[in-house]
């Protein structure tokens, strides 16, 4: 895939907490079954609090032509039994991104960035999500479970499939 000009790929910092509170409401407005959260509980939420999750974790944001078009975040696990994986949450790239490379390029920076922290990388996405499957199996994550009725939003429930990626394969 060729390279997206005027593409800037970098970690949140503080500083972006209304950016990306404003890419965070919207993906749970627009996507309210992708998300474990839900809209009006982090419309209800301080700016301080997008802050504080800035903080705590590395969040990604896809900035096209200057504009935050997508997110992707990166936790470790804390537990000393689950140091070695990562997890990949909050991916979400505005309709006006979309099929444009910029979701490869942000999952790419996320798996980038938990090389030599972490030896996998896991996820779950909703199973009726074509689209993210095939870019997360594009990018070498493979299915390792599901989870029936995982979400339940306004009264139906969603399915998730959970996949991971082994990025350093000899030690998998």
């Amino acid at each position: 895939m060729a390279d997206i000009p005027d593409l800037q790929i970098r970690r949140l910092e503080i500083s972006d907490a209304a950016l990306f509170r404003d890419i965070r409401l919207e993906a749970l407005q627009k996507n309210p079954e992708a998300f474990g959260s839900t809209f009006e509980r982090e419309n209800a939420q301080p700016l301080s609090w997008f802050e504080a999750r800035l903080g705590a974790a590395d969040i990604f944001g896809a900035f096209l032509d200057g504009t935050l078009a997508g997110m992707a975040g990166y936790s470790a696990r804390e537990n000393s039994k689950q140091a070695h994986k990562g997890l990949l949450w909050t991916m979400y790239v505005r309709d006006t991104a979309r099929n444009a490379g910029v979701g490869r390029k942000l999952v790419a920076a996320v798996l980038d960035h938990a090389r030599g922290r972490v030896e996998m990388v896991q996820l779950a996405v909703v199973s009726d999500n074509e689209a993210a499957h095939g870019l997360y199996r594009a990018m070498g994550f493979v299915e390792y479970g599901y989870e029936k009725k995982a979400l339940k939003h306004n009264g139906r429930y969603y399915d998730e499939v959970l996949m991971v990626n082994f990025l350093d394969v000899s030690s998998s």
